[in-house]
């Protein structure tokens, strides 16, 4: 199998990097499974303090990878996939040591869940956000979770309805993002420096503080949203989205 998430210790961080190409770094369950390994190995790995999240080429993540659906039963796979989604978030959210985006790239729909997940998000100035779920048949139902308590109330009933894109000054002003820097790598590396000075005790602890919130909701309303996206995604509306996309042709209602 081919490696998409490749895992590396320096010091006291953990670095999992996403690394499919083909499909810019989107969820497949491929990539799905092996970081959830990575994040096993992390919390094994002695000494390592913080898990940081980054990637290779252009994109961070492009959400979802629609072209894996291809052969397979609609209905199975919109199971599957509102299932892998909610326990990857999940397992960030309840991971026992600070988690952080290092986005140098554009970041697609459920891939900003990716994003609210984590407990420090850094962005490069070149980034753009978007969440395009509404312009394919869908909704970014699960992701609702991690994203919901990090915007604005204003800002995600504005992008969640428009798909628009916006870059990292505004990703940081609505909550979405931590910081928008002008060098990802150094301002991260600072970051990963103070929280190294901490305890494996005292930073499970402090993060647990800022999570238990997100977690007590998301464990309230998990299912009927992975209900809520396994249906949307077997629409007919959803169907001829997908289709389009993959074709690179505007849907039906926008004909």
């Amino acid at each position: 199998m081919a490696t998409l998430v490749h895992y590396s210790v320096e010091g006291s961080v953990a670095r999992l990097t996403l690394d499919s190409p083909d499909n810019r770094n989107a969820l497949s369950t491929a990539l799905v499974n092996q970081l959830h390994q990575g994040l096993t190995d992390a919390t094994e790995e002695h000494g390592v303090r913080a898990v940081v999240l980054d990637h290779t080429g252009g994109t961070f993540c492009a959400g979802a990878d629609l072209a894996e659906a291809a052969g397979r039963d609609p209905g199975d796979i919109a199971v599957d996939r509102a299932h892998e989604l909610t326990r990857l978030l999940r397992r960030i959210l309840k991971l026992p040591m600070p988690v952080i985006a290092a986005v140098d790239g554009h970041v697609r729909a459920g891939g900003l869940g990716l994003v609210g997940a984590c407990d420090i998000a850094v962005a490069g100035h070149a980034s753009t956000f978007a969440l395009t779920e509404a312009r394919i048949g869908v909704a970014p139902s699960i992701i609702s979770l991690t994203l919901l308590p990090k915007m604005t109330a204003r800002s995600a009933g504005r992008y969640f309805l428009t798909g628009e894109k916006f870059g990292a000054a505004e990703a940081a002003e609505i909550g979405l993002i931590t910081i928008a820097a002008d060098d990802v790598k150094a301002t991260v590396a600072e970051l990963t420096a103070e929280i190294g000075k901490g305890s494996p005790q005292g930073l499970a602890a402090s993060k647990a503080l800022t999570t238990a919130g997100i977690l007590e909701a998301f464990d309230l309303k998990a299912d009927e949203l992975s209900e809520q996206s396994a249906r949307l995604f077997v629409s007919e509306e959803a169907r001829e989205g997908m289709m389009a996309f993959l074709q690179k042709r505007p849907p039906r209602w926008r004909s």
